[in-house]
C-alpha cells in the first residue's frame, strides 16, 4: 500500500467521519430537546421556587427561551471549536467533566475489549479444532449462556461471589479511597478494582467472538488452499496459525470494530453497578438531572470514538490480509 494512497484514503474517511459525527450531533440535539422536562424545571424544583418569573429567568440563562434552530446553531458552533457547553449541575465546563472521566472509561472498555477478543478467539479456535466433541459442546453452551445473560446480573453475581463470599476482589470504585497509594502500588490497586467490571463487560462480547471465530475457522478449514497445505505435509500447527486463523480473523475483526463503540454504551450499566467513575456513569447521572449539555457532550465523545474505531478496523484489514488493498 503506497503512502500517497493511504493518505488519500485517510483524508476521504476523515471527511466522511466529520459529516457522520455532525449528523449524529444534530439528531441527538433535536431528540433530547423533544424529551419532556428541562434543566430549568429541575433547578426550580430543587430550589422550591417554581413560579413563572423564576422559570423564565432560568430558561433565559440557559438559552432555552430561544427557538430550537438558534439553540442548535449555537451548539454546533461550539462543537466546531470544541466548546461542549457548561454543566448547570456541576458548575463546570462539560469538556472538563468528560476529560476527567474519559481515562477511566477508556481503561475499562479497553481492558474488556482485549479480554473479550483474546479469550473469545481462543475459545472459538479450541471449539473449531474439537468440533463435535464434548469440549466443543461445553464451549458452545458457555458462550450462549454469557450471551443470553444480562450484563448487570452478571456483574451483581460476580460481586456476590468474589467480593462478598470469597473476599478476593473489591466490589466498587476505581481505587481504594484513603489509601494514598502511588506508583506500582497504585497501579496494582487499580488493576484489582478493574478485574470484575472488565470481565463483566467483556463476557457478553466474548460469547459473540467465540461463536464467530468457531464458525469462521470451520469455513476456512474447508477451503482448497488448506487441503493443499495438508497434502504437501505442512505441520498442523503451522496450517492453523498461518492459513486458517489468519483468514478466519477477518470477520471477527470486522465485527469487533463495529462493536467496539458499543462497549461504551454497555459501560453505562457496568459503571453504575461497580461505581466506576467513567463517562457512562456521568451520562446516567446527567440524564436523571436533565443536564442536557453533559448528555450531548458524552454522546459527541462516543460518536467520535465509534468513528475512529471503524477507521482503525479498515486499516487493520490491510495489515492482516495482504489481498486487501486500500482504494
Amino acid at each position: 500500500m503506497g503512502a500517497e494512497r493511504l493518505l488519500r484514503f485517510l483524508a476521504q474517511r476523515l471527511v466522511k467521519a466529520a459529516i457522520v459525527v455532525l449528523a449524529i450531533v444534530v439528531f441527538q440535539f433535536v431528540l433530547i430537546r423533544l424529551a419532556p422536562g428541562d434543566p430549568a424545571s429541575v433547578i426550580a424544583g430543587q430550589s422550591g421556587a417554581a413560579d413563572a418569573e423564576f422559570m423564565a429567568q432560568l430558561r433565559a440563562q440557559f438559552g432555552l427561551d430561544r427557538p430550537m434552530h438558534e439553540q442548535l446553531w449555537i451548539y454546533v458552533k461550539g462543537i466546531l471549536t470544541l466548546d461542549l457547553g457548561f454543566s448547570h449541575r456541576q458548575q463546570l465546563p462539560v469538556a472538563t467533566l468528560i476529560w476527567d472521566r474519559l481515562p477511566a472509561t477508556l481503561l475499562l472498555t479497553g481492558a474488556a475489549f482485549l479480554f473479550a477478543i483474546s479469550a473469545g478467539v481462543a475459545l472459538g479456535v479450541a471449539a473449531a479444532r474439537r468440533v463435535g466433541r464434548p469440549a466443543d459442546s461445553v464451549i458452545t453452551v458457555i458462550a450462549l449462556t454469557f450471551y443470553a445473560t444480562p450484563i448487570f446480573w452478571v456483574g451483581l453475581l460476580l460481586v456476590l461471589i468474589f467480593s462478598v463470599w470469597l473476599e478476593w476482589l473489591p466490589s466498587f470504585g476505581m481505587y481504594t479511597v484513603g489509601a494514598d497509594l502511588t506508583g506500582l502500588a497504585y497501579a496494582l490497586d487499580v488493576g484489582r478494582h478493574l478485574i470484575l467490571p472488565a470481565i463483566t463487560l467483556g463476557l457478553f462480547f466474548l460469547a459473540i467472538y467465540a461463536r464467530l471465530a468457531r464458525a469462521s475457522m470451520l469455513e476456512v478449514a474447508d477451503q482448497d488452499f488448506v487441503r493443499t497445505a495438508h497434502a504437501k505435509g505442512v505441520p498442523e500447527g503451522r496450517i492453523i496459525r498461518a492459513h486458517v486463523l489468519r483468514n478466519a480473523l477477518l470477520p471477527v475483526i470486522t465485527f469487533a470494530g463495529i462493536q467496539a463503540g458499543q462497549l461504551v454504551g454497555g459501560s453505562i450499566l457496568v459503571e453504575t453497578v461497580f461505581a466506576w467513575p467513567g463517562i457512562g456513569r456521568l451520562a446516567f447521572d446527567a440524564l436523571l438531572q436533565r443536564d442536557y449539555a453533559v448528555l450531548l457532550g458524552v454522546f459527541f465523545c462516543t460518536a467520535v470514538m465509534v468513528v475512529l474505531f471503524n477507521l482503525i478496523t479498515d486499516l487493520l484489514y490491510a495489515v492482516i490480509d495482504p489481498r486487501v488493498e486500500v482504494a
